[in-house]
């Protein structure tokens, strides 16, 4: 994946590090050409020296050059020092014969030489002396100059490692701390919730990223009119699907309540199974599909009573419970929970009609609600089979049923479980203290 991080530190990094070189080049260019000049300018007052005693006799160049004088001048603790005079003719008059005869130019500068095998620098003198003319050399090894050269060599490393360091370092903080809004941003966009779709804040986004982020809070926004629809639609369809069924169910008890003979009335107990089953798989569809995830749960929850919930919901179950000759109990206290309304109301009919299918019949079933470590308990305890411990967990899946003798489409604890997901609830199925049937325990928080 293409970074922008190492981008901009390609571009950064490599031409300060070539800015860092050249910038070592001059420096060591400012420290040796001085030297350089000052060693040469050494060369040329030596041969100045020489020439000033350089005299003229029966029409030859001599050399007025005591001993001790010699000695000083070719007197250095590390470099050899050489000289000769030489006439017109390049005829040596004195000093060391190993020079090598120059040119006579004036004002030639210092140049580059090998004596005796060993590199030197020369500084040449030309000179006119009465009617003569000659020329006076004067050489020194490098040994002196490559020390000075090393020492600046030496001294000019650690302070371009260091800047170096210091620039590549400085690069990499000015990039990380420049990306950081955009880290900001990523960490915002990860810390949410799936069914999170508030714009991200653009207050203290910087301009470049501006765009990105009000694109990003476009697109929350297109999730967010997609999932209202979703839910009107689902709302639509709950309303039109529920008044028709309700009627043909209305339909066929009246039906059924008329003089019929065996066949008719065997035929009208099938539609009223299947009419019965049809409602409560619609019911149970349209209840799953508003379970599940989206962006607008988190603005549907509102602090509730939900004691108050469930005695909305009874007058139906006690029908329910009725025809199955079935106990029907409730012990409602005050309790208050966060949650959407339609969905709590929604598990609140799966858990309840569970109890009341798998309850046979002349048995109990008994609805609680209280409160409990700072939140809210729904439970819903039944004289049922029960549920083997193994298969607890399997009858949270879609399309799990305990048995193929009770109708039903395994979709009731699906819905049931999603919904507590949903509002950060935690289901529990226990057996209960007479031992037999199942305790189904919902647990909202604080």
């Amino acid at each position: 994946m293409d970074s922008i991080r190492l981008r901009l530190l390609k571009w950064l990094v490599v031409p300060v590090l070539l800015l860092n070189l050249a910038g070592m080049a001059l420096s060591y260019a400012l420290a040796w050409i001085p030297a350089q000049i000052a060693f040469d300018q050494s060369l040329s007052e030596a041969a100045a020296t020489l020439g000033s005693r350089v005299t003229e006799r029966d029409g030859r160049l001599l050399l007025d050059l005591p001993p001790a004088a010699e000695h000083a001048l070719r007197d250095d603790e590390l470099d050899k020092v050489y000289f000769s005079l030489r006439d017109n003719q390049g005829r040596l008059v004195a000093g060391d014969a190993v020079l090598p005869v120059m040119p006579a130019r004036a004002g030639a500068p210092a140049s580059d030489g090998m004596v005796a095998g060993e590199a030197v620098r020369m500084a040449a003198l030309p000179l006119v002396v009465g009617q003569q003319q000659g020329i006076v050399v004067v050489a020194k090894t490098l040994r002196k100059r490559g020390q000075a050269r090393a020492a600046i060599v030496r001294a000019m490393l650690p302070l371009a490692a260091v800047l170096t360091l210091a620039s590549a370092g400085l690069v990499w903080f000015s990039v990380t701390n420049g990306l950081s809004p955009l880290n900001k941003v990523r960490a915002e966009i990860q810390a949410r919730s799936a069914d999170n779709a508030a714009p991200i804040a653009t207050a203290e986004v910087p301009l470049e990223v501006a765009p990105v982020v009000q694109a990003f809070n476009g697109l929350l926004d297109k999730v967010h009119a997609g999932a209202q629809a979703q839910q009107d639609f689902l709302a639509n369809v709950a309303h039109q699907l529920r008044t028709p069924l309700a009627g043909m169910r209305t339909q066929i008890d009246l039906l059924a309540a008329q003089e019929r003979g065996p066949e008719a009335a065997s035929s009208l107990a099938m539609m009223q199974a299947s009419t019965e089953r049809m409602i409560r798989q619609v019911n149970q569809l349209l209840a799953f599909a508003r379970a599940e995830p989206g962006p607008l749960r988190k603005t549907r929850m509102e602090r509730m009573s939900l004691d108050q919930l469930l005695e909305e919901s009874i007058q139906h179950f006690v029908e329910q419970a009725l025809r199955k000759d079935i106990d029907l109990g409730f012990d409602l206290q005050p309790t208050m929970v966060l949650g959407d309304r339609f969905l709590l109301r929604d598990l609140i009919d799966n858990l309840i009609d569970n109890a009341i299918r798998y309850t046979p019949a002349k048995g109990s079933v008994t609805v609680s609600c209280f409160a409990h470590l700072g939140g809210g308990m729904l439970t819903v305890e039944d004289s049922g089979p029960g549920i083997a411990p193994a298969k607890r967990a399997a009858v949270f899946q879609r399309f799990q049923r305990l048995d193929e003798k009770t109708t039903g489409s395994g979709l009731g604890l699906a819905i049931v479980r999603d919904i507590a997901n949903a509002h950060g609830a935690t289901v529990a199925i226990d057996t209960p203290h007479s031992g037999q049937g199942a305790l189904f325990s919902v647990y909202f928080p604080a």
